[in-house]
């Protein structure tokens, strides 16, 4: 198995497709409110929790604070019900095929998610959950991404060293998160610039068969959500296809070795 001691995964929007799904509650949630939901309020969102997320929302619809809780809790019973009907849940391209490939391989793999159980259930019910180790949402946890909490919790469950695991993300707040956690951070961004989430699937701006060092990567290197972070990130890649157990294990050594030349 060699120096990869565990992946973890991101959920919305790196393992599966299910932004859309909420932008269809989010649109919904902004009407309930008497509002417009835009692509702009969905990139500042992407990534939050519930908890964060919906604050933010409510902010730029100029909307008081009072209305948080209502809303947040429409959100949630909005989005259950949307993530249980059928055909919904689609997985993200190669997310089958590495998690497959892991667990062929006998890497240990967790589902780290700032949504809640009742949303994960339904995306392990589709994505199998057999091909994850241990799973943990956002509310087991006290403090959710982009706090590095969940991903310090999945490498305590799984009994192995943040050091040697990888985390793949797709969003800042993620990626901060894994980051923070100590993990070697793989970021796969879902959201190019100016895209509507609800109209627009991600374009690749790289060839998704190449891995690339975040300082290497130019077109992806320039989004917003990567520039701050580009120095501290493992590789920065434009689709999952772009990863196998073997790159992912050259990736965590370069990323160690850099790390310890450049603390």
């Amino acid at each position: 198995m060699g120096s990869l001691a565990a992946v973890f995964f991101d959920m919305d929007g790196l393992l599966v497709d299910s932004e859309p799904i909420w932008t269809v509650a989010e649109h919904e949630a902004a009407a309930r409110l008497g509002g417009i939901f835009t692509p702009a309020m969905k990139r500042a969102m992407i990534g939050h929790g519930i908890d964060t997320a919906v604050p933010i929302m409510v902010s730029m619809l100029g909307q008081p604070l009072s209305v948080v809780e209502d809303t947040a809790q429409f959100l949630l019973r909005r989005s259950a019900e949307l993530f249980r009907e059928p055909g919904v849940i689609v997985a993200q391209p190669g997310a089958l095929e590495l998690l497959t490939a892991l667990h062929d391989r006998g890497v240990p793999t967790a589902l780290v998610s700032s949504s809640f159980r009742n949303l994960m259930d339904p995306v392990l019910e589709v994505i199998g959950r057999d091909l994850f180790t241990v799973t943990v949402a956002g509310d087991e946890v006290h403090r959710r991404k982009p706090d590095p909490e969940p991903y310090l919790t999945a490498a305590r469950q799984l009994g192995v060293d943040p050091l040697a695991c990888v985390v793949l993300e797709d969003s800042r707040s993620g990626a901060t998160a894994g980051i923070a956690a100590g993990c070697a951070t793989i970021m796969v961004p879902s959201m190019p610039p100016q895209d509507d989430p609800l109209t627009s699937p991600p374009t690749p701006a790289a060839d998704p068969a190449t891995v690339h060092h975040p300082a290497a990567a130019p077109g992806l290197a320039d989004l917003p959500e990567v520039a701050h972070l580009r120095d501290q990130l493992a590789a920065l890649v434009a689709s999952l296809h772009a990863l196998d157990p073997d790159r992912l294990e050259t990736i965590l050594a370069a990323h160690r070795t850099r790390s310890r030349t450049h603390p």
